[in-house]
């Protein structure tokens, strides 16, 4: 239930809240639960009749240890903190501390392996490599045929639990979440910002101090209404990926397992991940869409079984059935760079937007949280 001085129907000389926050994902969550516990009066506003439906619930609830970007990159440091983070919370919410290998099949890929690892070491991120042939006894079904790498600080969590956990402490500090409100417009009166907002096809005004855009997808949409006259408009690239289960017999395979990177694709492969309860799931791939549709591409399958042949050999037993899929929010399209988050600081630095908040968000939701409420 909304406080009634959260809204407002006409402008007031006083803001109704401190802080507010776009979008009631794992990452707008974390933010609007930080600041409530510094002391602000904060709203989450999220467009959904609940929180978390969107990217935030569509992913491998993997929790990364930080091994895969650039050393210096918001990524890797919010990735490495927000690892932390979350182990710390592991007696609240439910962490499984299985660990991955990521498997080499050729000298190449060994290669990388190494690499890796060494870059791992400057970062202070624990690898180490496995005997293969001990490796076959803790998981016979997988195969690696030069080199496996395992990194220990690779978890799985429940995503919901962790969303759960936030909410709570975002209310138990006096925030508030706002449901079924979609942002329509937003604009600066003084020294508040007016959210002009749709819920239940009524029209309410919402006034905040400052403002964080932290609505994922729709972040660049929400960062454009902003933007001031010359300003570059942001732009949205949608990755979809689709994960598939298994009509084979299940195998109890206890670790998640990562293939090593294609080269020149703009995903870590589609890989073996496990849930909570110990069912194995595959995916994502990696398929540029110009819309929204959280359709399972069956078609994809074909090209996802051969991929995990490569180290699940007894794949072939059985086929892949589309179960879910998620959509990452990209900066670049399939012709561009790899980009890292980008925490922009809008020319009114009292608004802030979280772009381009795709893997690995959900690991790096609590350090961002951290990051962002010293920033306002």
């Amino acid at each position: 239930m909304i406080s009634a001085r959260g809204f407002s129907t006409q402008t007031t000389r006083l803001a109704d809240f401190s802080h507010a926050v776009i979008g009631a994902g794992v990452v707008g969550l974390a933010i609007g639960a930080q600041l409530a516990t510094k002391g602000a009066n904060v709203v989450v506003i999220e467009k959904n009749s609940s929180y978390g439906q969107e990217t935030s619930s569509r992913n491998s609830e993997v929790v990364h240890a930080g091994l895969y970007y650039p050393k210096d990159s918001l990524k890797t440091k919010m990735c490495i903190r927000g690892n932390r983070l979350i182990h710390e919370l592991k007696h609240i919410i439910p962490v499984r501390e299985c660990g991955k290998w990521i498997v080499a099949q050729n000298e190449q890929q060994h290669q990388y392996l190494e690499n890796l690892h060494q870059k791992s070491k400057d970062l202070g991120v624990p690898t180490h490599f496995l005997n293969l042939r001990e490796s076959k006894l803790l998981e016979p079904k997988i195969r690696a045929q030069n080199a496996i790498l395992f990194s220990p600080s690779t978890s799985i969590t429940s995503a919901h639990s962790l969303m759960d956990y936030l909410l709570a402490k975002l209310e138990n500090n006096g925030g508030q979440l706002a449901l079924g409100t979609e942002v329509t417009n937003i604009s600066k009166y003084g020294h508040e910002w007016e959210i002009e907002t749709k819920a239940d096809d009524e029209n309410y005004l919402v006034t905040a101090e400052v403002v964080i855009n932290s609505a994922g997808l729709f972040a660049p949409s929400i960062a454009n209404m902003v933007l001031t006259d010359g300003e570059e408009q942001f732009k949205s690239y949608y990755a979809k990926g689709n994960y598939f289960t298994w009509t084979g017999p299940n195998p109890r395979i206890n670790r998640l397992i990562y293939p090593c990177p294609t080269p020149g694709v703009k995903s870590l492969g589609t890989h073996l991940t496990i849930d909570l309860g110990g069912q194995i799931k595959f995916g994502p791939d990696l398929e540029w869409v110009d819309h929204i549709d959280y359709n399972v591409n069956n078609k994809n399958a074909i090209a996802a079984k051969k991929a995990v042949s490569e180290y699940f050999p007894e794949i072939v037993e059985g086929d892949l059935v589309g179960s879910y899929s998620g959509i990452r929010p990209k900066l670049q399209g399939p012709d561009g760079q790899t980009q890292d988050f980008k925490i922009h600081i809008h020319s009114d630095p009292s608004f802030i937007s979280m772009l381009g908040i795709e893997s690995p968000g959900l690991t790096a939701s609590l350090a961002l949280a951290e990051h962002v409420s010293a920033l306002v």
